[in-house]
């Protein structure tokens, strides 16, 4: 591992452009700053709940804060963004003199698992920023805009999966020297799956297309779909990914009839996770969408939109597209 290249040689193999490298390359130190802080959890006095909550009305971690803010502080102190936004914050922030890239990210997803030590991460993207001074409104492009995207994976070993618009690749932290080195040069969705991931705790709200997408999975070689299928379930949208992009699979956090009801779109934020994750999917060879539409397809109306979200291999992605045009 010692003699793969860093993160940097291999952006700069890839001909990406200097400021845009840079600013992934600041991204990755900043995680990595966060992934020490997740490794030494209770030894650091991080771990626990806040009594605050952050502008989705959820309670927030003292991780929560701390990986937000060291973005935030690297990103501001850089020179290298004109404008940022986080899923913490109500709105976003303008860099003056930045270069031009937006930053949105999850500073840390799945952060209620931290405190029994299951995988968390950290999801971003970056668009072109269209102005000097940008505003909520300058955030709000397709996920087909997006220049590069990644998310950070703090587990066994911490992992960087990024794509700048060419591929999938994974880098790995290299604790001794700091620095994330290439481990997968190439990643791709396995096409066909025996396993889906899905919080079974919401099965008596599911819509008809879910209910009978996951039936016909549970029954196995003998039903309609003629093979066994694995359900699996970590409640970290980064962990659960991570697996459907290196074993295949198909990830679902769907809208259901209790959503619905409450007037709500989806569970997921289709800026800081929804796109991110479904242009790493595609560019693996997957696919993503709301079940309904193509999720980089989708104009943003808001930093804090929520969508719901099928994303994984392609096969998979279009059996359950196909149930819900039939309605």
């Amino acid at each position: 591992m010692s003699d793969s290249p860093e993160l940097s040689s291999v952006l700069a193999g890839d001909a990406v452009p200097g400021d845009l490298a840079q600013l992934i390359c600041c991204l990755a130190e900043a995680c990595a700053g966060i992934a020490n802080a997740v490794e030494r959890g209770s030894l650091s006095g991080t771990l626990g709940a806040l009594e605050q909550s952050n502008v989705q009305g959820e309670t927030q971690k003292q991780l929560d804060v701390i990986s937000n803010d060291m973005l935030i502080d690297a990103l501001r102190s850089s020179g290298l963004a004109r404008g940022i936004a986080s899923e913490e914050e109500e709105h976003s922030v303008a860099i003056p003199g930045g270069a031009p890239y937006l930053v949105l990210f999850d500073p840390l997803d799945g952060s209620s698992n931290i405190d029994v030590n299951v995988t968390v991460g950290t999801i971003f993207s970056i668009l072109p920023a269209p102005g000097d001074t940008p505003t909520d409104s300058d955030f709000l492009q397709p996920g087909d805009q997006q220049l590069a995207a990644g998310y950070v994976a703090y587990g066994p070993s911490t992992l960087l999966v990024l794509s700048t618009g060419d591929g999938v690749r994974q880098f790995t932290l290299d604790r001794a020297g700091g620095v994330f080195r290439l481990s997968h040069l190439a990643m791709e969705v396995p096409k066909q799956t025996g396993e889906f991931a899905i919080n079974a705790a919401r099965q008596r709200h599911w819509l008809t297309p879910i209910a009978e997408y996951v039936a016909d999975c549970q029954a196995g070689e003998n039903g309609p779909r003629g093979r066994d299928f694995n359900m699996r379930w970590i409640a970290s949208m980064v962990a659960d990914v991570h697996r459907v992009m290196t074993r295949g699979g198909v990830f679902l956090y769907p809208d259901d009839h209790a959503m619905q009801a409450e007037g709500k779109a989806g569970k997921l934020r289709l800026m800081y996770e929804a796109n991110p994750m479904g242009f790493l999917a595609e560019q693996a060879g997957g696919a993503a969408s709301t079940g309904r539409e193509r999720i980089l397809a989708i104009q943003p109306d808001g930093l804090h939109q929520r969508v719901p979200v099928v994303m994984g291999s392609a096969e998979e992605v279009a059996e359950i597209e196909s149930r819900f045009a039939r309605g």
